[in-house]
């Protein structure tokens, strides 16, 4: 089964607070991500904070604001599920 993330808190040092469904609780390190390829846009930290959200049922940015979950930025949550903090 693919866990579902529940909640997401973006924090102002590049990592975010992934909740799944089933209580699990870990924190994503996205510092290596951002301001590469795609990632670009990400590097700006208010871009990183007020567009992080759940598209896909996982962590994502809406870049276009739309909520559409083909044009996201989005991590596989199997990834995120197998972080270590």
């Amino acid at each position: 089964m693919i866990p579902s993330v529940v909640r997401v808190e973006p924090h102002k040092d590049y990592t975010v607070t992934v909740i799944f469904d089933d209580g699990k609780s870990v924190v994503f390190d996205a510092s290596s991500l951002v301001g590469k390829g795609v990632f670009g846009p990400l590097k700006d930290i208010n871009t990183f904070t007020e567009r992080c959200v759940i598209l896909n049922d996982t962590l994502a940015w809406d870049l276009s604001g739309d909520y559409d979950t083909t044009s996201c930025l989005d991590i596989d949550p199997i990834t995120l599920y197998e972080e270590k903090r």
